[in-house]
Order: structure tokens, then C-alpha cells, then sequence
């Protein structure tokens, strides 16, 4: 999410954290899973475990990306990922273990008061900031099993507190640090990415750096009645640059990638971050990386947490191939203008990557 998340909002809908406690309470008498929650099987669709070593979503290393001998390589391997795939998981990614922690503990306990003090950081009717929903656009669309807090991080001139959470007391503090620290990171991912396709490693880190990054919270509450039949989170791509997920506990699972028409469930490692290329840099580097579809899916006894950090350019930037990337191939998306494609995908339903596809050249 970015600036143009400002200036449309989402339609209110029920808090899903105190609708699921109703509903897994009442499994004993009578107390339904409401229709607008219930979409298509979803186990109907193939998915492939994420435990099989040849269908796990690849690992990339930091500390191999800055060592002189093995950067090479695992540069290759990094653009090779960011390709086929679209996801990586990253290790030895030097984010502080205190950093991180701090944040995790800070979002269990928002997550964990009671409704009333969640809502003094609730979303307005203009704004997708804040705690709520967002790509509600319609009384009678399907919604997601969760909830989700939005805030704009950087830059720190650009945050409205009014939708940042004072408790508990250290919230404003551990989000500060994290997001700073991990922001670094992303110009660093960048810069390898860029070397993995042999092109200047500031050539991308340029584009992002000291642009706009966004955090969302995203809570699944569990569903005891009908998991199956809930989704978390809507098959669709990221309107960004680059992001940063961390999964607050890798006991619980839940996300899931489409590769080849099929689902891949990505089993999140101890420690690590699961990154993935957004529509910006699919089209910026002209399809030599690839945003993909990814959905949320839903545990019947236990909640999961996720934390993302949406890297994006400059607001007022054309959108287009770079010609960094470019190398003698044709275009294959046609330029636009970037708030008008933010616009275009805040204000609908998230519907995997049609937004995207619509930009595509035919060749």
C-alpha cells in the first residue's frame, strides 16, 4: 500500500477477531460461519506440501550475497528465484534478534486487548490506514477471515499517528526500529537483484530509496467450523516494489503460492523472511521477475500473525520496462502512470493479477 491508499477507503465490515470467537464458542449451538465469509472449497484446488524439497520455495542467504566468493552465485540464484517463482525465503538476513522480537511481542499484545481499545486506531471512511479491512468494495462481495492493521512508516514525516496504537507503550518505538532496519535490508535485496540480471546494483535500489513503505498486520483468527470453506487472504499480487513478510509464530502456516496453476504452501523457516517481487518490479524489469499470486489460508484451532512491509517508488513516477533491463527485448507493458494504477487496484476487489495482465503488450 502507498500514498494513494490515503484518498480511498473500504467499506466497514464486522471485526472478524470478535466474530470468530463468537463463532468457534458457539460450535455447540448453532452459531454459523456467516455466508459473505464462505467461499469455494479451496481444498478443491491442488496443493503441494511445502515439506517436498523439490517443490520448496527456494532459500537465499545473505551472508553468501555479500561474501566475494559465493556472491556470484547466489546472485544468480537469487534472480533465477525472483523469476521463477516470485518468492524467496531469506537467512542470515542480520536483522537484530531483539528488533525483531520486540515487534512480534508488541503486535501479539495489540492483537490481544479488547475490541474497544483496537478501535481507537480504526480505519476512517477516506483511508485505508488503520485498523480494519481494506478492498471491501461491495455489500455483497465474499470477504477475508481476518483482520488487519495499516500504517504508512516511511518516510517518518508522512505517518498519522492518530491511527498508530498506543499500546501497549512501546508499539510506536518497536515499529520505528524494525521498519528502519528493514528497510535497509530491501535496498540491499535490491541492489543483488539487480546484479543477478548483470546490471548496475543501483539501478533498482535508486528507484525505491527513500520512497514510501507501508506495514500491514494482517490477524487470522482460527475457524473451527468450516477452515476449509475461509480464506485469510484473496488470491492476488502485490501492488508494490518489493515485500518484507515475517510470520509472528512458524508453528502455525498459512500462505500459500500459485505456481504453474497450482499452490505451493510455503513452509515458513525459523528465522527467516519471505520476500517477494511485486507488480512494480515485473514490470520495471520487464518480466525478468515475476510478481505472482498468493493467498492466505486458515488454521481451524489456532490464530496466525503476519507483519508486511510494502517497498514502493516514487509516487509521481511513468511506470515502464527500464531500459537497464531491457537488453535488446521488446516491451512488454505499457507505460503508465503509478498513482493511476494504485488507484486502480485499492479501489477494486483483489482479484489475483488482472490488474496487472491489463498492462501486458501482446508480442
Amino acid at each position: 500500500m502507498a500514498e494513494q491508499a490515503r484518498v480511498v477507503g473500504s467499506l466497514p465490515v464486522a471485526n472478524v477477531q470478535a466474530l470468530a470467537e463468537a463463532c468457534n464458542a458457539g460450535v455447540h449451538d448453532g452459531q454459523q460461519v456467516p455466508e459473505r465469509y464462505l467461499s469455494k472449497d479451496p481444498s478443491t484446488d491442488e496443493v503441494v506440501a511445502g515439506d517436498d524439497s523439490a517443490c520448496a520455495i527456494p532459500v537465499i542467504d545473505l551472508h553468501m550475497l555479500q561474501d566475494l566468493q559465493a556472491s556470484e552465485e547466489e546472485c544468480a540464484k537469487l534472480a533465477s528465484a525472483c523469476h521463477h517463482w516470485g518468492f524467496f525465503q531469506l537467512i542470515n538476513h542480520g536483522l537484530p534478534e531483539e528488533v525483531i522480537g520486540n515487534l512480534v511481542n508488541d503486535v501479539e499484545e495489540f492483537f490481544k486487548q479488547p475490541l474497544e481499545d483496537k478501535k481507537e486506531s480504526s480505519q476512517q471512511a477516506d483511508s485505508l490506514e488503520g485498523y480494519g479491512q481494506a478492498f471491501v468494495v461491495s455489500e455483497d462481495q465474499k470477504l477475508d477471515w481476518a483482520d488487519m492493521l495499516y500504517l504508512q512508516v516511511h518516510p517518518s514525516k508522512s505517518r498519522d499517528l492518530r491511527f498508530w496504537p498506543t499500546r501497549p507503550a512501546s508499539f510506536r518505538h518497536s515499529v520505528d526500529v524494525y521498519s528502519s532496519e528493514a528497510r535497509e535490508l530491501a535496498y540491499r535485496l535490491l541492489e543483488f537483484m539487480a546484479k543477478g540480471l548483470g546490471t548496475d546494483p543501483m539501478s533498482l535500489r535508486g528507484m525505491f530509496e527513500g520512497q514510501t513503505q507501508g506495514m500491514r498486520v494482517n490477524y487470522y483468527p482460527p475457524c473451527r467450523q468450516q477452515a476449509d470453506r475461509v480464506l485469510g487472504l484473496t488470491p492476488h499480487s502485490d501492488a508494490c516494489g518489493l515485500t518484507l513478510l515475517l510470520q509472528t509464530n512458524n508453528d502455525v502456516q498459512g500462505l500459500q503460492v500459485k505456481k504453474d496453476g497450482r499452490w505451493f504452501a510455503l513452509h515458513a523457516l525459523e528465522g527467516a523472511f519471505i520476500v517477494n517481487v511485486g507488480d512494480i518490479l515485473e514490470i520495471m524489469s520487464n518480466g525478468k521477475f515475476t510478481s505472482v499470486e498468493h493467498r492466505a489460508v486458515i488454521h481451524p484451532t489456532k490464530e496466525r500473525i503476519s507483519v508486511a512491509l510494502f517497498h514502493h517508488p516514487c509516487q509521481n513516477m511513468v511506470l515502464g520496462p527500464l531500459t537497464e533491463f531491457m537488453k535488446g527485448d521488446k516491451d512488454r507493458y505499457r507505460s503508465t502512470n503509478y498513482q493511476d494504477f494504485l488507484k486502480q487496484y485499492f479501489t477494486s476487489k483483489l482479484d489475483g493479477r488482472k490488474h496487472l495482465e491489463r498492462l501486458k503488450l501482446q508480442q
